[in-house]
């Protein structure tokens, strides 16, 4: 796809670690390769301990400039020996049989830390990236308060990228649930974009795992560029997945066909209004 005069293609998907829930990977840089959006912010971007991340090599492949932030500290594990299938074992997000461990912030329960599925994982760390081909005038990561429930911590990569001489902000994240109180995340967020892009086009992507509807009701004034359902992949029924803008116009969007992992990317081709 690519960047157009005014205009520049910006895409969100939520890798999975690069596994699927037996442990089997996909090809994440092949993935990303055939979006080939100018702006792509990933989520759940695994770096095993002494390696580089998943973004880094979609970065490096792929000629991206990488903002990457670890949110937790974890372990994942190889393909499972009695994988079927389906993309992992029904109602399996929690036991030892499944194939990422999120361990730094709540612990598992004893009988999945005894498990050698567990003890044999690898090392590593989980987060977000936001990865740029255009230029990247400023980065920074915005830090948001830890939610008790939540196995990760959560935060912002705010990019500030130039496009024909325009500046536009690109936020990306990866939210929490209801269950363990994102709503104050929502508003936490909303404020803190306010606060460092003001009135200039901006872009926020990412898993939001929540649908359009509260969204607006707790973010404000934001357009989704992008409607369609995006989870799980292999029968989807929610979108969870989002771009959403404001002072950026949509040209073109889409949901990605089914990628390795339970969340499907989203895509969308953005416009600059007049300066």
């Amino acid at each position: 796809m690519g960047a157009r005069h005014g205009e520049f293609v910006a895409a969100s998907y939520n890798v999975h670690a690069g596994i699927d829930g037996w442990g089997r990977p996909h090809d994440v840089v092949e993935i990303c390769r055939r979006i080939d959006a100018d702006v792509l912010v990933l989520q759940e971007s695994w770096r095993p301990e002494g390696r580089p991340s998943l973004a880094d090599e979609v970065g490096g492949a792929l000629g991206y400039t990488v903002t990457e932030v670890a949110l937790a500290h974890g372990r994942r594990a190889g393909p499972h020996p009695t994988a079927s299938a389906r993309w992992m074992r029904r109602l399996d997000w929690r036991t030892a049989s499944h194939a990422l461990f999120l361990d730094s912030e709540r612990p598992f329960s004893r009988r999945v830390v005894d498990s050698a599925r567990f003890r044999d994982a690898e090392r590593g760390t989980w987060g977000i990236a936001v990865l740029s081909r255009l230029p990247v005038v400023h980065s920074d990561v915005l830090a948001l308060t830890r939610l008790r429930r939540d196995r990760a911590n959560r935060a912002v990569v705010a990019l500030r990228v130039e496009l024909d001489g325009r500046e536009v902000g690109v936020a990306g994240t990866h939210m929490s649930h209801l269950s363990h109180g994102s709503a104050l995340h929502f508003r936490a967020v909303a404020r803190m974009l306010d606060g460092v892009f003001g009135d200039e086009p901006v872009l926020l992507a990412g898993d939001m795992n929540l649908w359009g509807p509260p969204i607006h009701a707790l973010l404000g004034q934001w357009r989704r560029a992008v409607k369609g359902k995006t989870w799980p992949a292999w029968r989807p029924h929610s979108q969870l997945d989002h771009l959403l803008v404001r002072g950026l116009s949509v040209v073109d969007s889409g949901v990605w066909p089914e990628s390795g992992s339970d969340h499907r990317p989203v895509w969308a081709r953005l416009a600059l209004g007049p300066a």
